[in-house]
Parts: C-alpha cells; structure tokens; sequence
C-alpha cells in the first residue's frame, strides 16, 4: 500500500462510505418522492431535480445538523466535565494537558501557535467552532428544505398557501424532527462514554488498553 494511502486510509473510507451511502439516499429517495407525487397525480421528477428539491435537501440536513450537534456538544462537554473510568474521558484530578501551553510551542507547533495573539486565541476552539457551525448551517439547510417540503405537501394535499421559513421554524413538525435525532445522537455517545469503562477494542483510540482496570480514566 502506497504510504500516503496508508497514511490517510481511515479518513478515506470514511469518506468514501459517506460519497456511497449519500448517493444511495438519493436514489432511494428519488423514488420515494415520486411514489408520493404519483399518489397525489403529480409529475415524477427527475433524479437532478430531485437533488434540489426540499424533500432531498430536508432528509439531508436533517441528519447533519444532529450529528454536529452531537460532535460539537461531545468536543465542549470533554473540556469541562469527566466520567471517571471511561477512555472517553480526561482523568479526573488532572488539569489541562501540558502540550496545550502555548510557553510550550516549538518549530513544529501550528503557525497559530507561534503567532500568538488573536490567531492563538481562535486556534485554540477552532475544532468545537468550526463543528457548531457546521451544524449551525446544517439547521438551516433543514429549516429551507423542510419548509419547501411541508409547502409541497400542504399544496398537493390542500392547495393551501405557502408558508415561511420562520412560520416553519414555530411548528411542532420542524422540532419534531430535530429532536428525534438529536436524543439518539446523546444517547449513542453517552452509551460509548459509559461502555467504554468497562468493555474493550484491541488497538482502538477509542479503547483503554485491553489490561487497564476499569477505574482508568483517560484513553
């Protein structure tokens, strides 16, 4: 295996498995889509209108906006809070780790690092930003296409008036949907943070190792 492949073979299948799966939504939900708009006497749309459409764009954002949530939620909560025994987790009694002193920067250190100042300060809660707002864009990429969506159906259904986005954003059906995601997102990390107190993965980062005790915070 070429060494830049190795070297990046995880974020790669990552990656890829997402370029697949997404494609295969599309599909699927091309011709969901059309089963409804046929129920209704509707004209079926074709793959590349469907991938503008609300009913895409809705499903899509939908399920980001969750997991960024979740990710930058996870990102925050481990900086100040800790699970004693969980590879999730910092160790209970220590405080922050020595390599994050900028008195402690060398040649090597980010350019952010070595400048200091303000590119220092951004540095330093770059990762839970840039993930929150990800997900900040990512709701409303699910408020415009819900909104689309639900404008769609009512008009097909009832010929009745469209409404906007923020008449939208008030309605039980747009936090319906977002909650139903975001309680599983919490519920699947909280499930790993206590997990992996006591079970193990060989090899895993996300693992302690298979010999350490169970009360062994920190991975």
């Amino acid at each position: 295996m070429p060494r830049w492949l190795r070297s990046n073979a995880l974020s790669l299948t990552l990656l890829g498995a997402f370029v697949v799966f997404l494609g295969l939504q599309s599909l699927f939900g091309w011709q969901t889509h059309n089963e409804e708009l046929a129920g209704y006497g509707a004209a079926p749309l074709s793959w590349w209108a469907y991938l503008g459409s609300g009913h895409f764009a809705e499903a899509v954002f939908e399920n980001w906006e969750s997991e960024f949530l979740q990710m930058g939620g996870y990102v925050l909560l481990t900086t100040y809070l800790v699970q004693r025994g969980s590879a999730e987790s910092k160790p209970e009694d220590s405080a922050d780790r020595p390599d994050d002193d900028e008195r402690r920067a060398g040649p090597d250190s980010p350019w952010p690092v070595r400048a200091g100042g303000l590119p220092l300060a951004v540095y330093r809660h770059s990762l839970s930003a840039a993930l929150l707002l990800i997900f900040a864009g990512s709701f409303v990429g699910h408020l415009l296409g819900g909104v689309a969506t639900y404008n769609e159906e009512q008009a097909l259904q009832s010929g009745a008036a469209p409404i906007s986005a923020w008449q939208f954003l008030g309605t039980s059906d747009f936090w319906f949907q977002s909650m139903q995601n975001w309680q599983s997102e919490f519920l699947a990390v909280g499930a790993l943070v206590l997990l992996s107190v006591f079970l193990r993965q060989a090899s895993s980062p996300e693992s302690k190792p298979v010999t350490a005790a169970h009360a062994r915070t920190g991975a």
